[in-house]
């Protein structure tokens, strides 16, 4: 079996593959200060605590947008899991052609999430959509030409700061508001929330379809914790929740 691993500034999401499909998924609050030993030992009981048993796990990948906390994880794996971890970055093989000004530059999760998109999608003009903490869009051709993208601060980033920047506004739940012209602060920040997201979506999906792609449009694939919100406002063609744990398992089939 394959453990694929996605660390994010958040959340850190594990994936366990039998064969192509994934038979497992575990989350955990990303903890910058974990031991090794602390991750290993949630590693080892999540697994049996499923029923899997953790000796069967023969290779591991990890997507990192987490330096500091590579080290703790990677040592975790090797002595508890009896594996040294594959990590996403620029130079191991990925099947795409990074046009970037420096592709050590890229983050491990545009390009996991970019060969998921193109697993699930080969040979197709893409435009992938990944919600988390930041929200990002990204370019991959037909020809799997990684073009670069767009980062926004994400849904959370934008609630903390409106509720730290300001005296009286408030955190708010993250949800579709009910209509888009408010008449309470909550739903008038939730509108702003939901809506400028959408807006600034479809604004980058245009000026991506009309610049990149000739007018042409591409297939426009979401991942990421936020874009179930979204599912009913027709901005995605598909919805991908494992899409970044797909694509760390393309890269171990590709690299171990």
């Amino acid at each position: 079996m394959t453990l694929t691993i996605d660390i994010g500034n958040t959340t850190t999401n594990c994936g366990l593959f039998d064969g192509e499909k994934i038979v497992l998924q575990v989350r955990l609050t990303t903890n910058r200060n974990a031991s090794s030993d602390e991750i290993g030992i949630f590693l080892r009981s999540s697994l049996r605590e499923n029923g899997f048993d953790w000796k069967s796990v023969e290779k591991i990948g990890i997507c990192s947008v987490v330096p500091s906390v590579n080290y703790s994880w990677s040592s975790a794996c090797s002595k508890y899991l009896g594996h040294d971890p594959l990590f996403i970055q620029a130079g191991i093989k990925t099947g795409l052609k990074l046009k970037f000004g420096n592709t050590k530059e890229i983050g491990a999760d545009l390009i996991a999430a970019a060969m998921g998109a193109v697993a699930v999608k080969p040979d197709t003009d893409l435009i992938i959509v990944d919600m988390g903490t930041a929200t990002t869009l990204e370019i991959v051709t037909k020809d799997r030409e990684f073009m670069g993208g767009t980062i926004l601060a994400g849904l959370k980033i934008s609630v903390e700061a409106l509720a730290t920047g300001t005296a009286k506004l408030p955190s708010v739940e993250i949800a579709k508001p009910e209509h888009a012209c408010a008449t309470n602060t909550i739903e008038a920040i939730q509108s702003g929330l939901y809506y400028g997201t959408a807006g600034a979506i479809k604004e980058l999906c245009a000026q991506y379809q009309k610049s990149n792609f000739g007018g042409k449009k591409p297939y426009i694939i979401a991942t990421g914790g936020f874009s179930k919100i979204f599912a009913d406002c027709n901005l995605f063609d598909e919805i991908v929740p494992e899409l970044v744990l797909s694509g760390v398992k393309c890269a171990i089939d590709l690299n171990l």
